[in-house]
């Protein structure tokens, strides 16, 4: 299906810009919670896509390449949300008792406009002539497409506004359940093997169902490997290997294992995994490189204007702003260091610190762009690209200040490597939102330059959301591994990836780092590699076993991937069912906006319940008394679940079926 566009459409508008960012707030909110609770995102470029389209029907006037653009800028502030992945290991250090928000807006900020900037280059050799399938940026385009195109796709755009709207509201209540003490917050089993244990524990979220809809079955098959490994191998081995002292709970031997060495192993698979992609990906990267500046030399000598869908913003732009980025950053980095023991070694440190955030910043920012384009951005490498960054940064740092090495100064040149790595991070993370969009704009003949300011503009709006929600809810509820002196609620929130981070510069800089199991992770890592290539090579591409996926299945809590594994395998059967239906095509898109809705709803829900910890000064001001025991409330918490998850499914099959009637 393809949409005839004028030569000149209605993209950048006021409108548009001011929607985009009010998108932006709800979904970056949604988007620092949901990092915090379980250490994973989720693409919001559909979503936004559909809330635009239905806002925007209300004009005769809006274009495909306006919806564009408010999805540009939504997409790229909720990605930038990433960032907590190390932000609040500031806070676990000890370093911030608050979150301020002037040094974190200005790490989001800078190293949100360098990811535009250093990937912008490789726009032709990544996306324009480029075979990469960029799955979530074609079905962004597809939404888009159908949205704009009839009377049924104005239909679909209505029912997927109502899809977003069914999946939070449901989503909330269900968050709503727990909060309230009617419905437990986790189901688990742990138990006896020998003289070792193990168990698993699903986490009672919807949004977690929703994330494993959205990865796929592949990530969900992979990550379910991880838990079989992890918990079916690892732990039951070092734990009969390390046996408990009397008394001591399955529950508890179990996870202090799997918490302490376990989850070390796993970094060490995602650190591998990510190691070999970055090997694999010099030569598209180079000639992506290549072919932007034979681009502009062409058309230099030609002196022949750029058709519209062809034009970015100039090269000497993207060098200029990239430098002028260099003088903020050098000032956010000085002012990090000023009245602290490392003043005497401010000067070496910044230089160290901008030069780390140019060049590890272009590889990152390349690989994960690369990676967006090959698998999507949800399922891109970031947690092995922050594991990578903050061992680098940790060993940099930690050589210019060895020289005066003491416990204060250990502490500040770990929050240093720190917040280095959040700039990094930063990069890597637009760096990979950037490409996925420009694909967007490709299938819909938007104008890259344009897309590009609005990733600017998205990015300036997210960082001035990302410090006060991290703030309110670093107040409310505070963080495991953290002093948490200025919290209210006793149930601090486990930023998972924030504290592993954290726990790599401890131990990089204070020389504890137990590299053993972070090597035995990478032996592992690397057997997972070669069956993942040869499944594809047997397969033909068809079938596959990301490492990555795996990886983070073995470092991430299991009551946090049973559910993305279930959800996984319930989209997959639902997709399945949609097959050759009716209408099976508007179904699917529709699941996937509930799924999207599920991870809003109960997001904002918590970001809200914060908001209410704070103002009432109780840790669990929704809680009411009731005589339910905990298995009853696993049971209610189940069976509401699948209650409402079917539920849901089922309207989007009948509405599929009115949409196409």
């Amino acid at each position: 299906m393809s949409i005839a566009a004028p030569s000149n459409p209605k993209e950048i508008t006021v409108r548009g810009i001011i929607l985009g960012i009010l998108i932006t707030l709800v979904f970056t909110a949604a988007q620092v919670y949901l990092g915090l609770k379980v250490g994973l995102t989720f693409a919001t470029s559909i979503p936004a896509a559909v809330i635009s389209m239905a806002l925007l029907s209300a004009f005769k006037d809006a274009t495909i390449q306006e919806n564009n653009i408010v999805q540009t800028i939504a997409s790229a502030a909720g990605t930038l949300a990433s960032v907590i992945f190390v932000l609040p290991g500031l806070l676990m250090i000890g370093w911030w008792a608050k979150v301020p928000f002037w040094p974190t807006f200005g790490a989001c900020a800078i190293g949100g406009v360098l990811g535009v900037m250093y990937t912008m280059p490789l726009r032709r050799a990544l996306v324009s002539q480029s075979d990469l399938p960029y799955p979530e940026g074609v079905a962004a385009a597809e939404v888009l497409k159908v949205g704009m195109a009839s009377r049924a796709g104005a239909a679909e755009g209505k029912a997927g506004l109502w899809a977003v709207i069914w999946g939070s509201v449901a989503s909330a209540v269900f968050a709503a359940g727990a909060a309230v003490k009617l419905m437990a917050g986790e189901v688990a089993i742990y138990f006896r093997t020998g003289t070792g244990a193990t168990g698993i524990g699903a986490s009672s979220s919807l949004a977690l169902i929703g994330a494993g809809h959205l990865m796929g079955i592949t990530v969900g098959i992979a990550m379910l490997a991880g838990l079989v490994i992890a918990w079916g191998i690892m732990v039951p081995l070092m734990t009969s290997l390390s046996p408990a002292a009397a008394g001591v709970e399955a529950s508890a031997h179990a996870l202090g294992i799997w918490s302490k060495e376990v989850r070390m192993m796993g970094a060490g698979v995602i650190g591998m995994a990510a190691i070999i992609t970055l090997a694999g990906l010099a030569k598209p990267i180079f000639g992506g490189l290549k072919s932007a500046m034979e681009s502009a030399r062409k058309a230099k000598l030609n002196g022949g204007v750029l058709d519209r869908t062809e034009q970015d913003l100039p090269i000497f732009v993207v060098g200029l702003v990239t430098l002028l980025s260099m003088v903020p950053a050098g000032w956010l980095l000085a002012s990090f260091l000023q009245g602290g023991p490392l003043g005497s070694l401010a000067f070496p440190l910044v230089a160290v610190g901008i030069g780390y955030i140019l060049v590890a910043g272009i590889f990152a920012a390349a690989v994960c762009g690369y990676m967006a384009g090959l698998i999507g951005s949800s399922n891109s490498p970031v947690s092995g690209i922050a594991i990578l960054t903050i061992l680098g940064a940790a060993l940099s740092v930690g050589m210019v200040g060895r020289s005066i090495m003491g416990p204060e100064v250990a502490q500040a040149l770990i929050a240093y490597a720190l917040f280095v790595t959040t700039v990094v991070l930063a990069v890597a993370v637009i760096g990979n939102d950037n490409l996925q969009d420009l694909k967007t704009g490709q299938l819909v003949d938007a104008t890259p330059w344009k897309q590009q300011v609005g990733l600017l503009i998205g990015v300036v709006a997210g960082s001035c959301v990302v410090p006060p929600v991290l703030e309110l809810l670093n107040h409310a509820n505070g963080f495991v591994g953290a002093p948490n002196l200025n919290s209210i609620s006793d149930q601090p929130l486990a930023a998972p990836q924030a504290l592993l981070i954290s726990t790599l510069a401890k131990g990089v800089i204070g020389g504890q780092l137990r590299w053993d199991l972070l090597g035995y992770g990478a032996i592992v890592g690397l057997v997972l590699v070669l069956i993942n290539f040869g499944l594809k090579k047997s397969s033909n591409g068809k079938y596959s076993l990301p490492p990555l996926g795996v990886g983070l299945a073995i470092y991430l809590p299991s009551a946090v991937i049973t559910p993305v594994c279930i959800g996984a395998v319930a989209g997959y059967l639902f997709d399945r069912a949609m097959e050759h239906k009716v209408g099976g095509d508007t179904a699917k898109r529709l699941g996937v906006l509930v799924m999207s809705g599920f991870i809003v709803g109960e997001s904002l829900f918590n970001v809200a319940l914060a908001g209410l910890i704070v103002v009432s000064g109780k840790g669990e001001p929704l809680a009411i008394a009731n005589s339910l025991s905990e298995a009853q409330t696993m049971v209610v918490a189940l069976i509401f679940g699948v209650a409402m998850v079917w539920g849901l499914y089922r309207w989007s099959a009948r509405s599929g079926r009115s949409v196409a009637a």
